[in-house]
């Protein structure tokens, strides 16, 4: 399935890990991705695009809880490096946060949008959740003991 391309950014099958939680996630991620560019171009609303961003901030972080418990019950052995890989991101999102924050520039948060988020969140699930995915279909089919999440 392939979404209707809107702002440049749409969601397709290939971002597929084949875990339902985390697909759902992602997909969202891509709506709210669409739905800040596309207030970046209206760029009238600066309540809404601050409201959308602080959205998208704290469902990011929820999002790479869930993904990274999925790591440990699976025990994935990249766990570490990928924890801190969410942990930048983060950091570059609160940045660009902080920026649109003291500018108020539509303009500018828009093309910080697609050069830091969409690129970074694109890139992240075709390359590294697809290791997890990966690995969660080895240990599923070994019938490899879990470990219990915290």
């Amino acid at each position: 399935m392939m979404s209707e391309l809107k702002h440049g950014i749409a969601w397709n099958d290939s971002f597929k890990l084949g875990y339902e939680q985390v697909d759902s996630q992602h997909y969202r991620l891509f709506e709210l991705l669409s739905e800040l560019v596309g207030e970046c171009i209206d760029g009238s609303n600066v309540p809404g695009i601050s409201e959308t961003l602080d959205f998208l901030v704290n469902y990011t972080v929820q999002h790479f809880y869930d993904e990274e418990s999925l790591q440990v019950q699976y025990n994935y052995p990249d766990y570490r490096r990928h924890k801190e890989l969410h942990e930048k991101f983060k950091v570059a999102v609160g940045d660009l946060v902080d920026r649109f924050a003291e500018s108020g520039s539509a303009d500018e948060l828009k093309k910080d949008i697609n050069r830091v988020v969409v690129c970074w969140l694109i890139s992240h699930i075709q390359q590294e959740d697809k290791r997890i995915g990966n690995h969660i279909r080895e240990v599923t089919e070994r019938g490899d003991r879990l470990s219990v999440p915290e």
